[in-house]
């Protein structure tokens, strides 16, 4: 059993790291959380409203590949341009602009209005994934980086948890205590989702922003190019190639858990956000303790253990009949995988210039965009094909394989340069 005056103190040392942190940062924090939160809501019943309106299971893909697709076109010219003309802007943009279309897809029936405005909200929704990570690594130093990642990272998963408990919960009430139908039952919780998303631009709106080197410069195409110092484009690439394979395998996957419950199982709504919410929650507790196995291992073999722990939960969730078994697979699986998200975006702000943050987060989040965005269709043709248990098997398994070739990869590229109880930087720059 855990001693209670030692979880307490272990809370009033979050709290104090938390008070630590400068006023930007703990006002992305509120950001966070509010848009979590929406999102949350938003994606948990998602797919189900496309489900619902008639359309067949290929159109669930084109949409996540569309918003996907958007996401790998804009991410590097949008990091390049938050380093230009500042974080603050590209996030409050992306904040409204996703918040308007999220609003839209949640009224939208026709195809192609679901397409069309799943591209421009990926648009948009890069703005702010391109920024955040940048924002934080600015507006802390070098010793505070790995924890606050860490948080950051659980702060999202915390909300998200919230988020997806809200929808699966919200649908079943308007549609069994509300008798609302299917449609207007999900639509009406994509409605709310999308609103608490949008008071996200609220605490985002009390944030300044300061450059160290005088004011932002003007947008011209003469200066979008970004300029490389000797050896970071070789770093930035290493950590892109390693994303770009997690990226494809949980393409198949990740976008389509909520159907996989549904089909494998016939869980209800509720269920499936509770689950759900459970491996979100889980994995803001695993990405907490993430810091304590970087202090003894140090960061590479953190992220190289945690990512090889989590296949054999991938392969139980691929392969059983059980819904207790997947269920725990699931969670098990998404708090390993993701808990070494932080740890890898530590690493790479530490190798990156100030100049090229920016670059370097869009590049990433870029290449692992585009793997969604190739491998959702080859996903629900796969279970088209195979059917509801050979068909999400495939797709599963195939996705451990990528993910072990990424932990591979990784390991290879960085394993001489760790030493076991540092936090320093694991590639030099030349």
């Amino acid at each position: 059993m855990i001693d209670r005056g030692t979880l307490l103190m272990k809370n009033i040392n979050i709290l104090q790291n938390f008070k630590s942190y400068n006023y930007n940062v703990r006002q992305l924090f509120v950001v966070n959380i509010l848009t979590q939160i929406g999102l949350g809501v938003f994606m948990v019943v998602y797919n189900f409203y496309i489900r619902e309106l008639g359309f067949a299971e290929t159109v669930n893909g084109k949409v996540i590949a569309m918003s996907s697709l958007a996401a790998a076109l804009i991410l590097i010219p949008a990091g390049v341009l938050s380093d230009k003309i500042g974080r603050r802007k590209m996030m409050i943009y992306g904040v409204v602009v996703s918040s308007l279309f999220m609003f839209l897809r949640s009224i939208f029936a026709a195809e192609s209005l679901l397409l069309i405005s799943a591209f421009i909200g990926g648009i948009a929704m890069a703005f702010i994934q391109v920024t955040a990570i940048p924002w934080l690594a600015e507006n802390s130093t070098k010793e505070q980086r790995v924890k606050l990642f860490s948080y950051h990272f659980a702060v999202m998963m915390g909300a998200n948890v919230i988020g997806n408990l809200l929808g699966g919960t919200m649908t079943d009430l308007f549609l069994h205590v509300g008798q609302l139908n299917e449609v207007w039952s999900i639509r009406l919780t994509l409605l709310l989702g999308s609103l608490v998303f949008a008071l996200g631009i609220f605490p985002l709106l009390k944030t300044t922003e300061s450059f160290k080197n005088g004011e932002p410069i003007s947008f011209s195409l003469h200066n979008f190019k970004p300029n490389f110092p000797p050896g970071q484009l070789k770093i930035i690439l290493i950590f892109a190639f390693a994303s770009i394979l997690i990226g494809f395998g949980s393409g198949l996957v990740i976008p389509y858990l909520n159907l996989y419950f549904a089909d494998r199982f016939q869980t209800s709504n509720s269920t499936i956000g509770i689950v759900l919410s459970l491996g979100q929650a889980v994995t803001a507790v695993a990405m907490i303790i993430g810091p304590a196995v970087v202090r003894k291992v140090g960061e590479m073999r953190a992220v190289v253990i945690l990512q090889l722990l989590s296949l054999p939960f991938m392969l139980v969730t691929a392969f059983t009949q059980s819904f207790l078994l997947a269920a725990l697979g699931f969670l098990f699986r998404q708090a390993l995988m993701n808990a070494a998200n932080p740890i890898i975006s530590s690493m790479m702000m530490d190798k990156v210039d100030n100049s090229l943050k920016g670059f370097a987060n869009s590049m990433n989040q870029m290449v692992f965009s585009l793997g969604w965005a190739s491998m959702g269709p080859v996903s629900m043709t796969i279970v088209l094909i195979y059917g509801e248990y050979w068909g999400y098997s495939i797709v599963f398994s195939i996705t451990a394989v990528l993910y072990l070739t990424s932990s591979i990869f990784f390991y290879f590229m960085f394993r001489g340069k760790s030493t076991a109880n540092s936090q320093k930087s694991l590639v030099k720059t030349s």
